[in-house]
């Protein structure tokens, strides 16, 4: 509602218009000048030269003010008991007795009428030309102060929500560990983050800033696949993989995800491209992978290649144990042979996994010397 920008004024205009108030009043030399708004059925006095007390439960109908701003232009009421309009108002019949009042309304540079500048005195009397041209200067004057007021808040919100969403932006950029850019219709870069930054430069040699373009970084092969996908976003569609990337022989695990950017109207404005390093991540999969693999293997050996020497110590046990444990010279040799064999898939079992715990070992102490590197 256009009345919430006069309700709602700072206290740095408050004065100006206690000022203005005070001056109508001096000038066209009445007992009271008021400055009101007019809300749905109330009328609210925000600043008076005298002091004048309103009932304001008074239904705003009934009012001086109410007429004013109804006919939207000014009022002069010379003896108010003599004008049927008012002669039974209570504001004339009862305290603080008006017989003259003269108003102008408070009309927005939209059409919107905030309430008016009036001046009030207890006895009749006439208003000159030059005090009613007074009183329309002022008016105007009253509307471009709440009308600036009004404009300097919405431009400091408009501001501070910026700004908001600005350190908000910063602020996630900054505290994630991934790689952030956000990228123009053109595949300029309208912002970045500093890992990002850092990333560029390491592998580039390219300082980023804002502005510059993917063009000026990437080459070849590079540029190729990251203008297909970024094209994708740009149509709408949100792109995302892993992909591994050598550069100058380090090879580096991405996850990567493209998405299109919209406006307040949903139209496409930009692309995020946003990169996180998962190298580390890989290498573990690729080593619980081969521990995987060497399971099996340990679990094929013990089902089949164990099984074997087993059953046949198992056996010759069994001809031995006929023949009253006295075992011939080629059973004894049989039994050797068997006994090795169980050794060497033992010992073979036992290698597979001393391996394995070398390789977690390594793989725990990977994360510390890749910190200290």
């Amino acid at each position: 509602m256009a009345v919430n920008r006069f309700l709602n004024l700072k206290m740095d205009t408050r004065q100006e218009l206690q000022e203005i108030a005070e001056l109508v009043a001096e000038i066209c030399n009445t007992p009271a000048a008021l400055i009101t708004v007019m809300g749905h059925d109330t009328k609210y006095i925000k600043f008076t030269s005298a002091n004048y007390n309103d009932d304001e439960s008074h239904i705003w109908e009934d009012s001086f003010c109410a007429f004013l701003i109804k006919s939207a232009k000014e009022l002069i009421v010379s003896d108010a008991l003599l004008d049927k309009r008012f002669a039974n108002n209570p504001a004339v019949t009862n305290a603080p007795h008006v017989r003259f009042y003269a108003g102008v309304p408070l009309t927005t540079h939209d059409g919107h009428s905030l309430g008016s500048l009036c001046i009030l005195d207890t006895k009749p009397r006439q208003l000159s030309d030059s005090q009613l041209h007074l009183l329309k200067v002022l008016a105007k004057r009253i509307v471009l102060i709440t009308e600036f007021d009004f404009s300097l808040n919405i431009m400091k919100e408009q501001y501070l929500e910026a700004k908001s969403s600005e350190m908000k932006l910063r602020s996630f950029f900054e505290s994630s560990g991934s790689c952030h850019v956000l990228l123009g219709r053109e595949m300029e870069i309208l912002a970045f983050n500093k890992n990002m930054a850092d990333f560029i430069e390491k592998m580039h040699y390219v300082s980023l800033s804002i502005g510059i373009n993917i063009c000026q970084i990437l080459k070849d092969k590079h540029l190729e696949t990251f203008k297909a996908d970024y094209k994708k976003a740009l149509n709408g569609k949100t792109v995302e993989f892993e992909r591994e990337v050598n550069y100058r022989g380090e090879l580096i695990w991405w996850h990567v995800i493209f998405e299109p950017q919209y406006d307040q109207q949903r139209n496409i404005i930009g692309v995020s491209y946003n990169a996180t390093d998962i190298t580390e991540q890989k290498q573990y999969e690729q080593q619980i992978l081969a521990q995987n693999e060497s399971l099996k293997k340990i679990a094929y050996v013990q089902s089949h290649e164990l099984r074997r020497p087993v059953a046949s110590i198992m056996g010759l046990m069994e001809i031995i144990k006929n023949e009253n444990y006295k075992p011939a010279r080629e059973e004894l040799m049989m039994m050797e042979k068997a006994v090795q064999e169980l050794d060497e898939r033992i010992r073979n079992i036992v290698s597979m996994t001393c391996n394995k715990v070398h390789q977690k070992n390594a793989a725990e102490l990977y994360p510390t010397l890749k910190k200290s590197s």
